[in-house]
């Protein structure tokens, strides 16, 4: 079945039973980097290389692109409009998505939409899974690359990337023992590493950099209010 890397993550961190996200998530950061690296896998935008220490790399629409996923598009369409930085690019396209990515997996039978009400009183929505086939399949491929050394492929890469970025990427496999310091090690150095091509490489180092700042901008704000 062929999903997109935003849809993947998003299936990767939805609680299958309570069809809630895991805490921490950054959904809005971490979709919007999905969307970037699915953009760069296409070919359709590159990423520029860094201006310096204060400026973040610039990301372009490369001549031509054009693609049919409605949700690529839009997100091309947006790329397009002016040059933007790579971070600002990346909270620009994961804003408001989450929801068009839940209904299209719902659509595809693989989440169900639950309607509810906490305390009765205000309405709340849950997404939990309706078939893991797909997503238990994307479970085995980043366990390999974690737990047993394989080299990922440019999507599995990408996903452990952007899961690392946010502390997640030891919690959502079963580490069968293997010490969570081990699986995280291991995740930093696929993160870094030199597995993919160079414009989907850049792709990565952006999504993971604005994912790693929106992380820290979190934290900071959460330790100043308490």
């Amino acid at each position: 079945m062929s999903t997109l890397i935003a849809e993947d993550l998003l299936l990767l961190l939805l609680d299958d039973d309570k069809g809630s996200m895991t805490a921490g998530s950054h959904a809005q950061t971490i979709l919007g980097g999905g969307l970037l690296i699915e953009l760069a896998l296409a070919d359709a935008v590159e990423v520029g290389d860094k201006e310096g220490f204060w400026h973040s790399a610039k990301v372009r629409v490369r001549p031509g692109a054009t693609l049919s996923d409605p949700v690529l598009a839009d997100a091309l369409s947006l790329v397009a409009e002016k040059e933007r930085s790579a971070q600002e690019a990346v909270n620009r396209l994961g804003k408001g998505v989450k929801e068009a990515l839940l209904m299209r997996l719902e659509q595809r039978g693989i989440l169900e939409r639950r309607e509810g009400r906490i305390l009765g009183l205000f309405p709340h929505t849950t997404w939990p899974s309706a078939d893991s086939t797909h997503e238990q399949a994307v479970r085995r491929a980043i366990e390999a690359s974690l737990l047993q050394g394989v080299t990922p492929d440019e999507r599995t890469g990408a996903l452990i990337a952007l899961l690392h970025a946010i502390g997640q990427a030891h919690r959502i496999i079963d580490r069968r023992g293997m010490p969570a310091g081990e699986v995280k090690a291991r995740a930093k150095q696929i993160s870094e590493g030199a597995w993919a091509a160079k414009a989907v490489k850049d792709a990565i180092a952006a999504s993971v950099a604005a994912t790693s700042a929106a992380v820290t901008a979190a934290t900071s704000a959460a330790v100043i209010s308490s």
